[in-house]
């Protein structure tokens, strides 16, 4: 299934949910079933963000932005963070006026076997995200997947709440357990934001990448003497790469184009998504330090 097409499920199974959650709360006139659905409001909302975001970063590169329009998927994420943020302090206003008038639950029963379908289902769509996000490169896909999971642990949360509230009398519980979920999805929140801050900022790859880019250089060198100053950053789904390639004096423009050519062919064998960007020099700027040299 493509980035686009399941950007599209999540928005109908976004709107399937957040109706079996108001259903639920309806029900039993709980709080925290409210604040549960008022969580489901933002999945909506970051479900459209998503799409968006995604249809941007797969435009091909234009004038206005040559490196491409990778980053928009990164906007999207943060997006959601913010709105996860926000979903949770609505929550605690909700947990806040069920403390100062605590209700007896209707139809807890009825109403929690209805929250729990919508649970299942998003629990379901969440793993679908998570494994085809990564997949595919996709951080706002990823994203979205790990805010439902935010979602399935409120629900979840949200059930014992409601059990304990029926088995003991205690409707306190209703309210109490709503503002311990939203405690959970405020930390949520902002490790999307820091997630997705990182790609904003141009964070280098991570450790395993960067060894198989250097082992990727190293092993079609033949030719070259070293090289040397790489450098890395991500954006969404690309990994842009550039360095400087060493070559001796008497070797011709053909075989330094040669030479960069088998690189690149070895990256993107390596790193389908890979921009890679060589500047060939002589070999009086050879370096010592933090070289890569032919295997």
């Amino acid at each position: 299934m493509t980035t686009i097409k399941l950007a599209i499920g999540s928005i109908f199974v976004g709107f399937a949910v957040l109706g079996l959650k108001c259903l639920a709360y309806w029900i039993t006139g709980s709080v925290a079933l409210l604040s549960d659905a008022l969580e489901s409001t933002v999945n909506v909302a970051t479900a459209f963000a998503a799409l968006i975001a995604i249809h941007i970063s797969a435009k091909p590169a234009d004038a206005n932005h040559p490196y491409g329009h990778h980053k928009a998927e990164f906007f999207s994420a943060v997006l959601e963070g913010v709105m996860i943020i926000v979903a949770a302090l609505l929550i605690i206003r909700q947990a806040y006026h069920g403390f100062m008038e605590p209700v007896t639950l209707d139809a807890p029963v009825e109403g929690l076997l209805v929250n729990m379908a919508a649970t299942v289902i998003n629990g379901l769509w969440a793993w679908v995200l998570i494994t085809r996000g990564r997949a595919q490169k996709s951080p706002a896909l990823v994203a979205d997947g790990k805010h439902l999971i935010t979602d399935v642990l409120t629900s979840v949360g949200v059930a014992i709440g409601v059990i304990l509230a029926v088995l003991t009398g205690w409707w306190i519980l209703d309210p109490a357990l709503a503002a311990l979920v939203a405690v959970n999805i405020l930390w949520s929140g902002s490790k999307i934001i820091k997630d997705s801050l990182r790609g904003l900022m141009d964070e280098a790859v991570s450790e395993q990448t960067l060894n198989t880019i250097q082992k990727a250089i190293a092993s079609q060198l033949g030719g070259a003497m070293q090289a040397h100053d790489l450098r890395t950053r991500y954006a969404g789904a690309a990994i842009f790469i550039d360095f400087h390639l060493v070559v001796p004096g008497e070797t011709t423009v053909f075989q330094a184009h040669e030479i960069c050519d088998w690189i690149e062919k070895a990256l993107k064998d390596r790193l389908e998504d890979a921009k890679v960007t060589i500047h060939v020099e002589p070999e009086h700027k050879s370096k010592h330090l933090g070289a890569i040299v032919p295997d």
